[in-house]
Formats: C-alpha cells, sequence, structure tokens
C-alpha cells in the first residue's frame, strides 16, 4: 500500500474506532509531556505540551496504516514527541543568558577539574562562578532541560546562535561504516563520561532514564526533593557536556598523521 492509500485508509477509519483508539493513547501524550515538562524552566506550560502531543496523536492516526507490522502505540509515540519538540522550538524558550550560563559552568567544571585532580562539587563550582551555593543551585534549577541543549539544539558558540542536533541524525542511507564507527564513539565517550560522575548523579540518570521514573518518583527513592533531583540531574548532564567538550576540543588539536 503506498502512502496516499495509507492515507486514505486511515481517512475511512470508522469514526467510533478513530474515537475510541485516540482516547486510549491520550495517556501517552500525557506522560510523554510530562517527562519532556520536567526538563524545561518553570514557565513553560504544562498544557502547552500536551495540546502539542494531542495534535502529534491525531496526525498518527492520519497517518497510521494497519497494515503495516507496527503497533499504533509505537507509531504515535514518535509522532506525539515530534510534536512537541516542534512546537518548543517555535517558543523560543531557551534564553541566550541561560545558555551562556550552562557554558559558563561547564567551563568551571572543566578548569576546577584540571586544577583539583576530580570532579568539584556544587560548592567549589559556587565559588568558581562568584555565587553563592544557594543562588548556584537556583540556577541548576532554572537550566533543567538547557543542559541537554535544550532537548534537540546545542550553542554553536557563546552568542546565543545554535544548531539542531536533528540536522546530524543521518538516514539509513547514511549509516556506513564510518558512521557506525562514530556512533560507538560517542557511546563510549558517554559511558566514559557517565563513569566520572559521583553515586547520587549517576543514581538519578539510572532511574530517570533507564527506569523511566518521574522525577517525583526518582526523589521518594533517594529520600530527596523533587526540586533536589532536578538540580542533580543538570549537575549530571553539565558534568558530562564538560567532559564530551573536553574530549571533542583535544581531538581537534591532534595533528593528522600525514605518509
Amino acid at each position: 500500500m503506498n502512502a496516499a492509500s495509507s492515507y486514505q485508509a486511515s481517512r475511512h477509519m470508522d469514526a467510533d474506532e478513530r474515537e475510541r483508539l485516540l482516547m486510549e493513547n491520550l495517556p501517552q501524550v500525557h506522560y510523554i509531556a510530562r517527562r519532556i515538562h520536567e526538563r524545561l524552566p518553570a514557565q513553560v506550560p504544562l498544557e502547552d505540551l500536551i495540546s502539542a502531543g494531542v495534535v502529534g496523536l491525531i496526525e498518527a492516526l492520519d497517518r497510521f496504516d494497519p497494515n503495516k507490522n507496527v503497533q499504533l502505540k509505537s507509531f504515535a509515540k514518535f509522532r506525539i514527541r515530534g510534536a512537541i519538540l516542534d512546537s518548543l522550538r517555535d517558543m523560543d524558550w531557551g534564553s541566550r543568558h541561560l545558555r551562556r550560563q550552562g557554558r559558563r559552568i561547564e567551563e568551571a567544571i572543566s578548569r576546577l577539574k584540571g586544577e583539583l585532580g576530580r570532579s568539584p562539587s556544587e560548592s567549589e563550582i559556587a565559588v568558581e562562578m562568584g555565587m553563592d551555593l544557594e543562588e548556584f543551585l537556583h540556577l541548576l534549577g532554572e537550566l533543567r532541560g538547557l543542559t541537554l541543549g535544550s532537548i534537540d539544539e546545542v550553542d554553536s558558540d557563546d552568542k546565543g546562535g545554535s544548531e539542531e542536533l536533528a540536522e546530524y541524525r543521518p538516514d539509513a542511507a547514511a549509516r556506513d561504516p564510518f558512521f557506525l564507527c562514530l556512533r560507538e564513539e560517542i557511546k563510549t565517550m558517554i559511558a566514559d563520561a557517565v563513569g566520572g560522575l559521583d553515586d547520587k548523579g549517576r543514581q538519578v540518570l539510572a532511574l530517570y532514564y533507564f527506569e523511566e521514573l518521574t522525577m517525583k518518583e526518582v526523589g521518594l527513592v533517594l529520600g530527596v526533593s523533587e526540586s533536589r533531583v532536578s538540580q542533580i540531574h543538570s549537575m549530571a548532564l553539565l558534568q558530562i557536556r564538560a567532559k564530551l567538550r573536553e574530549k571533542t576540543e583535544a581531538s581537534k588539536s591532534v595533528p593528522l598523521e600525514t605518509n
């Protein structure tokens, strides 16, 4: 069945069946929206993300082909998440000031690690940045989500420019040996960076990303507040980004061998 016939098939889906599938998958919209919202600044309304996710779910129902060996839930998951991320790009919610502050923390982490020979504590980073600890922890809370580069973006310079990571995700045709080798190298670098985190940081990342707990649930497991989990999460990701930036810059400085 080609794309046009698939689209027509979904359009002629029984109205009652369509309504049933819509209601059946609405909890997934709320779940994905909440997961993304946990990593965003507080000023981003959860309701806006849910609305965007519902649009993505409707698009998934329009495009879903029941004749293909794919479950609607799996197909809808990507459409919902994509619609929410698209809405965030349109909002331009990541302020340049916060992005610069995130970069400053990364640089402070790298400097202190070079001086101390270990990963610095939050108190040491706060002193390095000329802040008291309470002010620094508040900044970590504000940086939730931005520490991953606005989910799908990374700063390309200190002037607030950004590049979308999606531009560097190759399609199936581009998965050549070079790409596969690069992907494995990146996975190794990330694993090494995660291994350098303290126990609390590793626990938060494991519970949040692998066990897929919410930050509130992670807090209950660790016996800390949800806001503290957010701070630990931000700190861990900033440390990972600082480590990856160090490795990337170091690799650029290595001269190429010539025959």
